[in-house]
């Protein structure tokens, strides 16, 4: 037993969350029915040591600039978006921000409507596990000091779309062509 009682307030919230969001390729649509399946039928979804298949929180971080903020992930040595599992207690959208905080230093904030889904991602993580990974639009200061906590990998980023295209995998290009679409739509 985890400790999360079966209405959740952190799930319900989440399941709001997907409702809303469209995908945007045939990938992420099945990333998410396939989320909102196990959502209903994992015993507590959100917890990384209930069962190796859980939800993640990540952050697809953009400057005022459209740049996106990336870090080369200490174990697997690639570029990605700032993200992890969810600590007890907080929603997924809490983490994203507690990720981005601890593998970047920067204090990210989600737009000023609230949270929002970017991209969604089913794909193999370490350990044997399957991550749900819920990618959650932040904004931070392109300008600010980047400072990862220790212990964390100091490879850490602003890149635009075109070097995201270059480093990052087919899912990571899509949630940045997301997230920036989102940010495009909601100036106009």
């Amino acid at each position: 037993m985890t400790g999360r009682p079966p209405g959740d307030h952190h799930l319900a919230e989440l399941r709001r969350h997907l409702a809303t969001h469209r995908p945007r390729d045939v990938r992420e649509e099945r990333s998410l029915r396939r989320t909102l399946a196990l959502l209903d039928w994992l015993a507590d979804p959100l917890s990384e040591t209930a069962d190796s298949t859980h939800v993640t929180g990540s952050a697809i971080v953009l400057d005022a600039g459209g740049r996106v903020l990336l870090h080369r992930h200490k174990r697997l040595g690639i570029w990605l978006q700032p993200g992890g599992h969810v600590d007890p207690g907080e929603s997924v959208a809490q983490a994203a921000v507690r990720e981005t905080r601890e593998e970047t230093g920067l204090a990210a904030r989600h737009p000023d409507g609230g949270p929002l889904v970017a991209h969604v991602d089913v794909h193999q993580g370490p350990r044997g596990h399957v991550h749900l990974d819920v990618r959650y639009l932040l904004h931070a200061d392109g300008d600010a000091v980047l400072e990862p906590e220790p212990g964390e990998s100091p490879h850490v980023g602003w890149f635009d779309l075109d070097a995201v295209r270059h480093v990052g995998d087919a899912s990571l290009v899509s949630a940045a062509e997301a997230a920036l679409g989102i940010t495009i739509g909601a100036v106009r």
